[in-house]
């Protein structure tokens, strides 16, 4: 199986993990931007687009603001996909993408490995077989910025700017993606994301979504600067309350009682099991979930604020 990668950064190191880790012998090359780039074992450098050849898929993990014309380079020689979320950071001229993908039948997938977190995957069950009522969900993501690239200013990376795909409402996309892939695009949703913080960024540091379906509604807030991290979805049943925590594993209801627990997964798993769902649908010649076409409307939510 060949495979290029463009953008050989820290998340493309978790793809090339769980790339290496199935039943197939693998070949990659990554496309650098730099012949100063450094080498990485068993990865062969390429320095054009055109020597790309002919893959059995590309994963595009560049910076987000770079996805755009990358998509539309790989799409013009009708190349399978492998996105990494979030697929694009601005609805401008989208339109123009899905017309070449979509008429030419493109396979593509957007990379959001969270739906392969075991919570995640117990309850997505749980949801599809329960007629239990909800009444309110709210997810909440949380984490220090200046924490996430030990010996960089974070003021330089591109999450703290804007016009790089930064923000936390796009580094965060995870928990949009969660809510509509869980319970469904919602009637009416309206935003607010602001960098009013301490961080002193350029990007977005908070965001505030509201969601409103047929009977109930889900709120998001995401930031860059809370010190210990938090990652949780409450949902409020008419009977209990389920607390998915994804940090550390487990969903827990208000009086204690475990629902579900996996101590001491590793988040690894979850590239693991979302490149063997990905190949596995691209070898047999099925339409995976998370698409480009369907990401597309999960992001116009999230934008729905610029």
């Amino acid at each position: 199986m060949d495979v290029v990668i463009i953008g050989l950064g820290s998340i493309s190191t978790k793809h090339i993990f769980a790339l290496r880790s199935l039943d197939y012998e693998v070949n990659i090359k990554a496309l650098r931007s730099s012949r100063n780039a450094g080498n990485v074992d068993g990865i062969t450098n390429i320095y054009d687009f055109k020597d790309i050849g002919q893959p059995d898929f590309v994963i595009i993990s560049n910076p987000t603001y770079l996805h755009y014309n990358t998509i539309r380079e790989v799409a013009e020689q009708r190349i399978p996909m492998f996105i990494e979320k979030p697929v694009v950071h601005t609805l401008e001229n989208i339109a123009h993408l899905q017309q070449m993908i979509e008429p030419n039948s493109i396979f593509t997938y957007v990379a959001c490995n969270l739906r392969f977190h075991p919570c995640i995957q117990f309850l997505k069950s749980y949801l599809n077989n329960s007629n239990e009522r909800i009444n309110e969900v709210n997810i909440y993501c949380g984490s220090f910025l200046p924490d996430w690239r030990k010996g960089k200013n974070y003021r330089d990376i591109y999450s703290a700017n804007l016009n790089m795909g930064g923000g936390v409402h796009l580094d965060l996309f995870h928990e949009m993606d969660l809510a509509c892939w869980l319970f469904g695009l919602p009637s009416f949703y309206r935003s607010n994301t602001t960098n009013l913080s301490s961080l002193k960024i350029d990007a977005p540091d908070y965001a505030n979504y509201l969601l409103s379906f047929s009977d109930f509604n889900v709120s998001i807030l995401l930031n860059y600067y809370r010190r210990k991290p938090k990652r949780t979805i409450e949902i409020l049943f008419e009977n209990t309350t389920w607390t998915v925590d994804l940090i550390r594993n487990n969903i827990l209801t208000d009086e204690g009682e475990i629902i579900f627990n996996n101590e001491g997964y590793d988040l690894i798993n979850s590239y693991v099991d979302q490149m063997s769902y990905f190949v596995s649908h691209l070898k047999d010649d099925t339409l995976p979930m998370n698409t480009f076409s369907e990401s597309i409307e999960i992001l116009k939510i999230t934008l729905s604020n610029e």
